[in-house]
């Protein structure tokens, strides 16, 4: 397997910058080898430990497999006829003849677009390979007859990572890409790359967090987060701001966005051409956002009931101070919005109407079937997690993102190691994974009561399940127009188990399901014109997500054009626009504003 004849080998690179850059990597590694002895020594030998259940759950799925050895002999004799199969085609492939291939990766499959993949018998053939040893491991271990279905998804879930990590595409010498690097760099790209490895090793303290992109290409402020605005109003929760006009008229009613927590505001204005907040101010909306405090150990005691009554019941109070207005529009963004719900159920049972309708983007109200996350949601691993949490006040915001990098492990995890520590390259400048890598921390009481009451015991579609300051909270005694927007791709926010949660208000709910994912289908502008979205026009929602899917429609471009026409036929009056410097609150700081500036691998909030 020799490079390609076009491409030309490089020159011998220097002995001596050769022997300078092993030095340099030998002398770095050492010094990580020697932290890492030194931080086990002063934490101690511990004994192994299964926190997450991974051991036990694969022990349970051996036993119920091995009692079923006839189900194994037929899977093991179908494994060995697809390699004999596999070897047929490899032959013919090589004596120059066609044949058809025997397992094909899914067109979605990035890991296989070289064209050496296809054309090369050979690398043909190792990933013809892993295909069929991946499928039969994937069916073999997917449905064993006896296996509750917690520990069935735990073997799915960490069988697919397994899988996925032992993909030739991640090891040099059976990836094609890489190995045509290296021979024609002579290695370089493997010295680069270990260098590129031991810098975020040392970055992540001593573990391994892997860059996604150039972190020092944007600066918020500068080139993402950058609609102009004014930081207003502020609590030991958060920051309210509120964004210039940019319309000779505006919307009676003022727009409050509530976005997650668990990440940070500006996934909605990353960039101007795709930034939702800066749409709707050009719409004509007097938009104001929820900026979330980074929190650490001095938020340890904030809980559910913080969220709402310091964050968002007080940002109503501050729009209301400032604009004088007693009704506003809501927004809230996957978490938000479940905290959205529970306010507007709060508002409800004390008989106040301040929100007059709301939005939910990819929003879990019902937490019967959370999808994948719920293989990191039991007793077991949700005390594990509790224990780490009251220790230091929070859950550190690398842990959350890389629970949910696993969820797209191909995507988020593999395709870097591969860029990054194989083929030696610096990762691309990218906003939105320049958002992604910028986590946030959680207050361990308030998470822990997010996981326990939400996803395990899912109190929030009972009726008085859970209590915000004495007031039961009871969904269905919500009854202000709401609008549901979710994606068919989601696998954060299940589309049909938003679908379910919706379903669970006592007033008009307009549900839209919009193409792609979590993130991508809801930053979806018009200009762009992609994806499109489902509309059912039936006047009632019916009994479950497949039956209004069967009699949905699909629209072309984006969501944003029918979630305007939807909030503007709620009230259509308008009035003056509403600088933000000129209101009763004083302006403390310009936007972004300083909260969403503390990054979680701070030690300290500002």
């Amino acid at each position: 397997m020799a490079a390609p004849t076009d491409t030309a080998p490089a020159e011998l690179p220097d002995p001596k910058e050769v022997a300078k850059t092993y030095a340099e990597v030998a002398q770095r590694a050492s010094h990580l080898i020697s932290e890492h002895v030194q931080r086990q020594l002063k934490k101690g030998v511990a004994a192994p430990a299964d926190e997450l259940g991974i051991a036990q759950a694969f022990m349970d799925m051996m036993a119920k497999l091995l009692a079923n050895p006839y189900r194994l002999a037929q899977t093991q004799m179908n494994l060995v006829w697809d390699y004999f199969s596999l070897w047929q085609h490899s032959m013919l492939r090589f004596m120059g003849m066609h044949a058809a291939p025997v397992a094909q990766p899914e067109k979605s499959d990035k890991r296989f677009k070289d064209e050496e993949w296809q054309e090369h018998f050979l690398f043909d053939y190792i990933k013809q390979s892993y295909l069929i040893a991946a499928r039969h491991i994937h069916d073999t271990v997917c449905c064993v007859d006896g296996l509750d279905e917690q520990t069935q998804k735990k073997v799915n879930f960490y069988t697919r990572q397994y899988i996925d990590a032992l993909s030739p595409s991640n090891f040099a010498i059976t990836n094609p890409e890489v190995f045509r690097e290296t021979v024609r760099s002579n290695g370089q790209n493997l010295i680069k790359g270990l260098n590129n490895l031991l810098r975020d090793v040392e970055d992540g303290g001593g573990q391994l967090r892997v860059k996604m992109t150039d972190t020092t290409a944007f600066e918020l402020g500068r080139n993402v987060a950058t609609t102009p605005g004014k930081v207003v109003f502020q609590t030991d929760m958060m920051q309210l701001i509120q964004y210039t006009p940019s319309t000779d008229k505006v919307a009676k009613r003022p727009l409050l966005i509530v976005p997650p927590w668990i990440n940070k505001y500006y996934i909605l204005d990353l960039r101007e051409k795709n930034s939702y907040i800066k749409w709707c101010v050009d719409q004509g909306h007097t938009v104001f956002v929820i900026s979330w405090v980074n929190p650490d150990e001095h938020q340890a005691e904030k809980t559910f009931e913080s969220y709402v009554k310091e964050g968002l019941l007080a940002a109503v109070d501050a729009i209301e101070k400032q604009t004088g207005e007693k009704e506003i529009n809501a927004v809230g963004y996957c978490l938000g919005g479940t905290l959205l719900a529970t306010t507007l159920a709060y508002l409800a049972g004390k008989k106040e109407k301040r929100i007059a309708s709301a939005t939910f983007f990819t929003t879990m109200t019902d937490f019967t079937e959370p999808g994948e996350l719920g293989v990191f949601i039991d007793e077991g691993q949700v005390s594990s997690l509790e224990k780490k949490m009251f220790e230091r006040g929070y859950l550190e915001g690398s842990e959350m993102a890389g629970t949910f990098n696993m969820l797209r492990a191909n995507d988020l995890i593999w395709s870097f190691v591969v860029n990054n520590y194989l083929l030696g390259k610096d990762p691309f400048p990218f906003d939105l994974l320049y958002w992604n890598s910028d986590s946030t921390r959680m207050p361990a009481k308030m998470h822990s009561f997010y996981l326990r009451a939400m996803y395990m015991e899912n109190k929030l579609v009972q009726p008085g399940g859970i209590e915000i300051d004495g007031v039961p909270i009871d969904l269905g005694k919500i009854k202000v127009p709401c609008y549901f927007i979710s994606t068919i791709e989601d696998h954060i926010a299940p589309w049909k188990s938003t679908y379910a949660g919706a379903r669970n208000f006592g007033g008009p709910v307009r549900f839209v399901l919009g193409g792609s994912g979590h993130i991508a289908g809801i930053v979806n502008p018009p200009v762009a014109n992609k994806y499109g979205y489902w509309l059912n026009p039936a006047a009632k929602l019916p009994a479950t997500a497949d039956q209004w899917f069967a009699g949905a429609q699909q629209q072309a471009g984006s969501w944003w054009t029918d979630w305007h026409a939807w909030t503007t036929a709620q009230d259509d009056e308008q009035v003056a626009p509403r600088d933000p410097a000129k209101g009763k609150l004083k302006v403390l700081e310009e936007a972004p504003g300083s909260f969403v500036k503390i990054r979680a691998d701070a030690r300290h909030a500002a």
